[in-house]
């Protein structure tokens, strides 16, 4: 059996998470409810890990003595059925959440994050007024800024994620929200593009014809395999078979000899920094020592 096989899916990673909060919130301990429930250690918490899965009628028992709502309990049971499958297609209503549940905790606990944007600037880079210049002015506009703006603590934690991003050059030359709004966000583009553990790299405009595959984002970890994910308007996808996430590494390993490197990116948004602000090239001072 292959490698990837006994790997945990997105779904049972999920699940564990899930559980591991219920527990918690129920104020009880792994141990004190395999206790109650005649369940070994062992099986709850492999179950937690998402290396295995439970009947429907013991994942029951868990969901009820943790007194799970009616909801979250329909959730959890639908991922326990699904938990062998890998990849995962998932429809929102009214479009994309701002914290998306998987994709935030994949985030969390990334070793590695290489993201590839055709559009806009990565999420993870925006400023607030980029955000907002974005997301309109509509009411709950400041909030989802605000949840936007939240996942950004990614590169705070210790250790922090390596992080890539490929940007196309038109995208940084867009002038989303006006002269001053941009002004700051090449700003703040520069300042983080010293981060020890960040690169950020731009994509040539007459590179354009790398970007047949997309936006998209793979993200690595050691608690689980490599997963793609890409969004659209009202649904998002996330891949973990191993012939997609091969196809996926061509493409980064395609822009990584077409992108310019480190030193010429930075150079490129200082020069347009310069440009926007009309003043002598920026304070690069790293955010971090």
């Amino acid at each position: 059996m292959s490698k990837s096989k006994n790997l945990p899916t997105i779904r049972s990673r999920e699940l564990g998470e899930g559980l591991r909060v219920a527990i918690r919130d129920a104020g009880l301990g792994i141990r004190e409810v395999a206790h109650k429930l005649g369940l070994t250690h062992p099986a709850l918490s492999h179950l937690l890990s998402g290396k295995r899965s439970l009947s429907d009628e013991d994942l029951l028992s868990v969901l009820l003595l943790c007194n799970v709502g009616r909801d979250e309990r329909e959730r959890l049971l639908r991922l326990s059925r699904e938990s062998q499958v890998r990849g995962w297609l998932q429809h929102y209503d009214s479009g994309i959440p701002e914290q998306p549940r998987t994709l935030v905790a994949h985030e969390r606990k990334a070793t590695d994050i290489l993201d590839v944007q055709w559009a806009v600037l990565p999420k993870l880079l925006h400023t607030e007024g980029y955000a907002l210049a974005l997301l309109g002015r509509e009411a709950g506009a400041s909030d989802a800024v605000g949840a936007r703006l939240a996942r950004q603590a990614v590169f705070t934690r210790s250790p922090p994620p390596r992080t890539v991003f490929f940007v196309h050059e038109p995208v940084i030359r867009a002038l989303i929200g006006g002269v001053d709004v941009m002004c700051d966000q090449v700003h703040h583009l520069l300042k983080m593009s010293i981060r020890r553990n960040l690169e950020l790299r731009i994509i040539p405009s007459s590179a354009g014809h790398a970007g047949q595959a997309g936006s998209f984002t793979l993200m690595e970890s050691s608690e689980f395999g490599p997963v793609v994910y890409l969004e659209g308007a009202v649904s998002v996808v996330f891949l973990e078979e191993p012939d997609h996430i091969t196809a996926y590494r061509r493409v980064l390993s395609a822009l990584d000899k077409s992108a310019l490197n480190r030193t010429e990116s930075q150079e490129l948004i200082t020069a347009l920094a310069s440009e926007l602000s009309g003043r002598a090239p920026p304070d690069m001072s790293p955010l971090d020592s």
